[in-house]
Order: C-alpha cells, then structure tokens, then sequence
C-alpha cells in the first residue's frame, strides 16, 4: 500500500467521520426544537399578554436605533424611512445613521436624515473618515454617543416592521439579566431566483430551528448581527464591541454569556431583508462569515471550556462556532475518492460500501431534514418552496472552496478585511443588478472550482466503471456542486443583459407578516400600528401551522393577537438568474 493511498483513506476517514459528527447534529438541534416548541411558545405569548395587560404601569425604556453602513447607495433611504416609521414613543426614540460610506451614499443619508428631523424625530447621521474596526467600530463609536437602554441594530438590506420594538418589551421587562432579543429574518426577494430561493431556504434552517433550539434548550447562541436589541449595560458588560474578528456579533454573543447574560430568540419577530442576488455577494458573505466564526472561536473555545456550563453545552458551542469546518471535510473526501476507486480501496473489507454509505447518507440527510422541517413549520406552501432544495444541496457543496479559504485565513491568522455584501433594492422581478455598482471581482477560487469539478467527475467516472453504485449519488453532489458554483460565478461575472430561467417557477403565496405577539390595544396604546410597506408586504412569512404566528382574531389565545400585512392572492413569478 503506498503512502499516498494510505494519506487518501486517512483523509476520506476522517472527513467522514467529522462530517456526521456535524451532519447529525443538525438532526439533533431540529428534535431539540420539536421538543420544546410548544411550552416555548406558550411561555412568550402569555408573558407578552402579562406585559401588555399591565403596560400602563410599565415606565418604558428609551431605545436607540443604529443603522451601520457603508456604501449603499441603493437601500439607505428604505432602510432610514423604515426605521422612522417604527411604532415607538418619539421622545424615547434615538435613530443613528452610522456612516463609513465613500461615495453618495453619505450624501444620500444626509438628506433623508434631515427630512426625518424636521418632521420631529430625533436622528443624527454620524459620519466617519475612517473605517477603523469597520462595522464593529462604527457600532463602537455610535454606543458613546447612545442615549438609549436599549439598541436596536438593523443592516442596510433589512426592512424592519413598526412593530419590532414593542415586541420585544416583555422581555426585557420580565428578566433583568436578558442581554440581546433576537428576530428571525424574512425574505424580500426569495423568489427573485433559484439561488435568492436556496439561500432563502438556508436562512430559515438557521432562524426557523437552529436558533430557537438552542435558546429554548439554554444552550449558547448568538446575536445574527442585525435585526435584534442589545441591553447596552450587557454590550459594557462583556467589554464592548471588540473589532479583532470578522464576526463581531458573535464575539459579543459568547462574551456576554460567558458573562452571565442570557439571550432569547423569537420566532414570531420577523424582520425582511434582502438576499444576496449575485453569487459574488453570496460568496463574500459566506467568506466573511467562515473567517469570523473560526476567528471567533480561537478567541473564545478555551474560556467557554472552562466555563461552568454543561458538557453538552460546551459541545454545542463547540459545533456551532466551528460549523464552517465542514467544507475543509468536504474537499477531503472529494480529493481522497478518485485515487481509492482508482486503485480499488474504497475500504476493500466493506465489500459493499455500506459503512461509507451509512455515514454519507447520516450527513447529508441530517441537514436536509433541518431544512425541510424550517420550510414545513414557517409556511403553508412549504412543498412548493421545497423545489429549490436541489439548488441549496448543490451551492451547500460548491462554496467549500470559498469557505474552505476563509477556515484557513481564520486559522492561521492571515490580516482581515471587512469585504462588504453589495445591496442593489431587488424587491421583484424587475429589479436587476445588472449595470449597477458596488460588482465584486470574480475570485480566483473560481479555477480550482473547475479544476474539482473535474477532478470530481473523473471520480464519478471511475465510480461507474467498477460499479460502486451506491457512492454515485455523493459524487454526483460534490461534481454538480463544483460545477453550478463554479460556472453560475462565471456566467454572472460576464454577463450583460438580463437572462430568464424559463419553466423554474415557484408558487408565492399571500405575504402575512409574522410579527410580534402582543395585544392590539397595547400597540395602539404606544401609537397606531401602521400598514407595512411594500417590501415588507412581500417578504413577511406566512401564517404557520405550528403556532409561530397567531390568527389575527385572536381566536388561539384571547387577546393575544398578531398584526399582519395586507393578504394578497398567490401568484405565479418567472425565476431571474
């Protein structure tokens, strides 16, 4: 046996192994939610009831809203009319334009902020020359100047309903140690395209299971970086916004736990944003994201192993701050697979590949079941949705080589920089990105991308001619999934003119929003809520079967209610590439 088929089976072993360590987990944290989903809900709607009930003995809090950004010239006015017309008492409310912008977006800002001013509300457009710490900075500089116990934090491609803050009062009023409530993120454009609909399904895997499984279980969590409220006594607390990581979110999130702060996660508290319609985009996030979360987890694995929480607490923390390992296993099982088909090795004592297959089958499936449950418990046309799993299987795999770069620049402590996910306001089939600014340059990723997909189907091919059918489906994966990024990137990269996806359509139907759950009279009581504008009329979730929106009658739980958008009639898209 020579040692480079001893290196590959090494490799394919160990990718195995650590990727259903990973895989199954999923499958864990989708029981955990399943377990706890019930007495969770039931615990928020009658504490939302308690607050409301009471809500005029209740002194509320002043709240500051901050809005980080940096040039974005397409969305900065949504985002500042949006936060202006959050349903808050206006002598407690502070709106930040946190702006590290070069370009006409500072302009842009400067001018929505001053019409917003002269109409009474208290906002202040905070400019820097610099981007120091870039957006944990920018946050970093604006909490000095704060005048609010609680801060609100939105990123420019999010669309925050008026309600968010009201719904988030209980909360913080019932637990004094409760650091950060986070909402769940919604969609403007899911449908804009396959890849807007992957993404969008990826998203909900996280915001509709993971995250509530792990708050309702009082395992660690963390803040998203937008769409949430931070206690700011919690943000000084835990040391502030520290800026040596990509992930600055996170980093906080662990900190204040780590400092005896607690965090919640609403399911119900939807907040639409709008995702990434280019692949560059999409890549740059992810990079961004992997780099962080390894970062992050260099930093702070070791005090969280020595802190006094449980075992499986620890173990938790440990696979979600290390999560983005899998795509290192995943280019090591694609690299070791050709050479032991092509000398018959593929563990000769396993005549039939069944063990292979077995742990194959436990990481995939794993977090496919998370995936299909999200789109199941968050929607009524969850079927129709499902069509876009393929796509998400498929840019699941073929990210491995951009994020397999972004664990080892994390790793090994190579000098990061805040590369930004550029926002164009694609909010229907009319929008486009074609033409506009703000385009990423094509990787170099790009040419190993190929190069796998290659490689992987010279593996395909080995694999059909020894007839090791049963591994085919993985490799069919892993060589579609090289292939769909790899080409997609390059399709965009020189496209000029707008291109169809003709016969891929999806069933969208009426936008309800998912909002906060809280009495009526306790929202007028704060100001009248007021009709959600049209992106969020777009991207609010639908009402769900498993009780994470309320009918608006109030029939589940008395007065308990949830505001909603306007119904429309489903309807038929056409998907943009």
């Amino acid at each position: 046996m020579t040692p480079i088929l001893w290196m590959a089976g090494t490799f394919y072993l160990i990718g195995l192994c650590l990727l259903f360590l990973y895989g199954i987990n999923s499958a864990l944290l989708a029981f955990l939610y399943l377990r706890h989903k019930a007495a969770a809900l039931l615990r928020d709607s009658a504490l939302a009831a308690r607050f409301w009930e009471n809500g005029h003995r209740v002194q509320l809090p002043r709240v500051t809203v901050q809005l980080p950004i940096y040039n974005e010239r397409y969305v900065v006015e949504r985002l500042i009319d949006s936060a202006a017309r959050l349903d808050y008492p206006r002598h407690l409310l502070e709106i930040q334009v946190l702006d590290d912008s070069i370009d006409e977006t500072s302009s842009l800002a400067a001018a929505k902020v001053e019409e917003h001013r002269a109409a009474g509300i208290d906002i202040v457009h905070l400019h820097r020359s610099d981007r120091d710490g870039f957006k944990g900075g920018a946050l970093r500089e604006g909490l000095k100047r704060a005048k609010g116990e609680l801060i609100a934090i939105f990123d420019a491609d999010f669309v925050p309903p008026p309600s968010f803050i009201s719904a988030t009062l209980p909360f913080f009023h019932q637990d004094d140690r409760l650091c950060t409530v986070q909402g769940r993120w919604g969609h403007i454009n899911q449908d804009y395209s396959p890849l807007t609909a992957a993404q969008a399904i990826g998203i909900d895997g996280h915001f509709g299971i993971e995250q509530p499984a792990r708050a309702w279980s009082g395992l660690f969590m963390n803040f998203n970086g937008t769409a949430g409220i931070w206690r700011k006594a919690a943000i000084i607390d835990a040391g502030g916004w520290q800026t040596d990581t990509l992930t600055e979110d996170l980093d906080l999130s662990y900190r204040a736990q780590l400092a005896g702060w607690r965090m919640t996660f609403l399911p119900h508290l939807l907040c639409p944003a709008e995702i990434p319609a280019q692949l560059s985009g999409f890549r740059s996030q992810q990079h961004r994201w992997a780099k962080g979360s390894i970062q992050t987890a260099k930093k702070l694995l070791p005090k969280i192993f020595r802190s006094p929480a449980s075992a499986f607490a620890k173990y938790q923390a440990f696979l979600h701050m290390t999560h983005f390992f899998v795509h290192p296993l995943m280019i090591m099982v694609i690299l070791a697979t050709p050479p032991l088909l092509r000398w018959n090795w593929l563990l000769p004592g396993w005549r039939h590949l069944w063990a292979p297959l077995t742990f194959l089958s436990l990481a995939t499936l794993g977090p496919s079941t998370l995936y299909w449950y999200s789109q199941r418990e968050l929607y009524q046309n969850w079927r129709q949705r499902l069509r876009a799993m393929p796509f998400l299987m498929l840019l699941g795999t073929g990210i491995a080589v951009n994020n397999t770069k972004a664990v080892f620049e994390g790793l090994f402590g190579r000098r990061h920089d805040f590369v930004r996910t550029p926002k164009y306001r694609i909010e229907s089939q009319a929008d486009g990105w074609v033409g506009k600014g703000y385009r990423l340059p094509l990787p170099w990723t790009v040419l190993v991308e190929v190069g796998l997909f290659l490689y992987s189907g010279y593996g395909l091919f080995l694999a059909l001619e020894r007839g090791t059918y049963l591994i085919v489906p993985f490799i069919i994966l892993y060589t579609m999934g090289m292939g769909y990024v790899a080409f997609l990137g390059l399709w965009q990269a020189f496209r000029e003119v707008p291109h169809s996806y003709s016969g891929f359509k999806v069933g969208m139907k009426s936008i309800v929003g998912a909002g906060p759950v809280t009495s009526t009279s306790s929202v007028r009581s704060l100001s009248q809520v007021e009709a959600c504008p049209e992106p969020s009329r777009r991207a609010c979730a639908e009402l769900s079967r498993s009780g994470l929106a309320l009918p608006e009658d109030g029939a589940a739980s008395g007065a308990v209610t949830n505001p909603q958008c306007e119904t429309g009639k489903a309807h038929l898209k056409r998907w943009r590439a």
